[in-house]
C-alpha cells in the first residue's frame, strides 16, 4: 500500500490508536516537526483508505475527531512493535 510508505502514515495510525478518539491538536502535538498541510493531507488519505473514520461535530467552535477503523486497529496492531524497534534502533 502506497500510502503507509508516506511520511508520518504510520506514526498517525500508531497516534490515534493510542489516544482513542483523537482531535487534531492532539495528533498535531505528537509530532514536533509536521506542517499543518502535511498533517491534514495524510489524515484526509487515510479516511479515504478506510484506515481513520472522521467525525464532524456541529458545534461551534468546530470539532473534529478521528478514530481508527476495524482495519485501522489491525494496522496499528502490526506496526506498534515496528514502531517500537525503529525508536529503539534511533537510541542507540
Amino acid at each position: 500500500m502506497d500510502l503507509l510508505s508516506r511520511r508520518y502514515a504510520m506514526q498517525v495510525v500508531c497516534v490515534v490508536g493510542a489516544v482513542g478518539p483523537a482531535r487534531y491538536g492532539e495528533i498535531e502535538s505528537a509530532f514536533g516537526d509536521v506542517s499543518s498541510s502535511t498533517l491534514s493531507t495524510r489524515l484526509d488519505e487515510l479516511v479515504e483508505a478506510g484506515l481513520l473514520a472522521r467525525e464532524q461535530y456541529a458545534e461551534i467552535p468546530p470539532r473534529v475527531e478521528y478514530e481508527l477503523t476495524s482495519e485501522g486497529e489491525e494496522l496499528c496492531s502490526r506496526l506498534d512493535p515496528l514502531l517500537r524497534w525503529v525508536r529503539e534502533r534511533e537510541g542507540s
